[in-house]
């Protein structure tokens, strides 16, 4: 089949300014690409063509200033005048897309992927949520989370939404003590910084309060393991490593911090997985609704005990002993709580991570994302909705299968899940 992807307006594909809906699409094209003719729109950038083909994927690229009302004006035109006719459009995280994408192609399937609660009043007017409801085939939603925050507004979407959760690299993000890479690298950020031997707290996402990181700067001060250092990865937007007047204050707090605290700024995406490896245990400290942030997929790859809080879909990520939630995301103690219990039990703490570690080969590859995505586009009608996949190992394709990012809040940052990331642009659309 002839396959249209369209990304969001805010972040290029691929993800190199980082983005979750931008790594998603990248893990996944690859496998997707091997059964379908795939063409991928996305907003341009000065690194990237305006057309190209890529390792058997076609890329337009259309300019918007991050600003759908500029994509649209220039990429619907575009799509009314080509005369490509597509099998399925696959729209990600844009419901307003749905109707001009509709009229354009009116024989189309159209299948939506919601990584942030696009549909709430604020973002969407009723009478056009319930044409689009009616018009897509199936909503795949990030997690169960986001599914049910749109079936509160729109009932009748509910045997319309399928959960497909996201995935991460298994070979790029990797335990230290099962690879050699890893260990490489390890050691290499430990030496570079002055790490040494000491237990490391990892954060990593997009710094804006309702992420969370000044409560666990805050927590530091309870910790008490005195070779404990708390390592902060990220800026306040992709790619942009100016100094926000959050990121000052929270540079402020950790300045008085009675344990080390490292800011390390703005991290390229290609780099991000060597922090993973040089941590021990990796902290999520939403406090606004998380759709669910994929760093939890990144910190499980790589072996590391999680410590996340019960804000929107985060907690579907904690089982099978993987981790703990805190229920109150903006005390300190109670984080200081779970570090110290986690810091005091190694053993059971390293345990978590390979329980994670074994979570995330069996139900969070980029084979099982794709695989869910296939079955979706090759179904002519979308599964129930008590069907909820979740990354089942005998999905269709190679196996089925999230800084999200468009986002809980009204007014919450949008799209996520990249490193410098999660949260930050009140216009609201992806996770970390």
């Amino acid at each position: 089949m002839n396959i249209l992807m369209i990304c969001t307006e805010k972040l290029p594909v691929p993800n190199i300014r980082g983005g979750a809906i931008q790594t998603y699409i990248g893990g996944a094209v690859g496998l997707l690409k091997a059964q379908h003719n795939i063409t991928i729109i996305g907003r341009d950038d000065p690194e990237l063509a305006s057309d190209e083909r890529v390792d058997g994927v076609r890329y337009l690229r259309f300019e918007s200033n991050g600003a759908l009302e500029t994509y649209m004006s220039n990429m619907l035109p575009y799509l009314a005048a080509g005369g490509t006719s597509y099998d399925v459009v696959h729209i990600f995280n844009r419901p307003r897309l749905v109707m001009p994408i509709s009229e354009i192609m009116p024989n189309a399937r159209i299948v939506l992927s919601m990584h942030n609660d696009m549909f709430n009043p604020h973002k969407l007017a009723r009478e056009e949520g319930d044409a689009v409801v009616e018009r897509v085939d199936t909503i795949i939603t990030i997690s169960n989370y986001i599914g049910a925050a749109i079936c509160k507004d729109y009932p009748q979407a509910e045997s319309k939404i399928r959960t497909v959760y996201s995935g991460v690299d298994l070979g790029r993000f990797a335990p230290w003590k099962q690879s050699r890479a890893a260990l490489k690298d390890r050691e290499d950020i430990r030496a570079q910084h002055g790490l040494g031997n000491k237990k490391v707290i990892l954060f990593v996402g997009r710094l804006s309060r309702n992420k969370g990181p000044h409560v666990l700067v805050r927590a530091m001060s309870q910790v008490k393991h005195s070779d404990a250092v708390l390592v902060i990865v990220g800026a306040a937007w992709y790619s942009d490593d100016r100094i926000s007047d959050y990121i000052a204050y929270l540079r402020a707090m950790a300045e008085t911090s009675p344990l080390p605290v490292m800011t390390t700024g703005y991290v390229q995406a290609s780099d991000v997985h060597k922090w993973f490896c040089a941590a021990d245990m990796f902290v999520c400290t939403s406090i606004w609704e998380e759709p669910l942030a994929r760093v939890h997929y990144e910190a499980m790859a790589a072996g590391l005990p999680l410590i996340t809080t019960a804000r929107g879909g985060n907690p579907e990520i904690i089982r099978g002993n993987n981790g703990v939630i805190v229920e109150n995301p903006e005390d300190p103690a109670e984080y200081a709580t779970k570090i110290n219990a986690m810091l005091s039990n190694l053993g059971e703490s390293r345990q978590m991570g390979l329980n994670g570690r074994k979570l995330t080969e069996d139900n969070f590859t980029w084979s099982h994302v794709a695989g869910n995505i296939l079955e979706v586009w090759n179904s002519p009608r979308v599964a129930p909705s008590s069907q909820v996949v979740e990354a089942s190992s005998d999905s269709a394709g190679e196996q089925g299968a999230f800084e999200a990012e468009e986002a809980g809040e009204q007014d919450a940052p949008e799209e996520g899940e990249a490193y410098d990331m999660d949260g930050a642009d009140p216009s609201g659309d992806e996770s970390l």
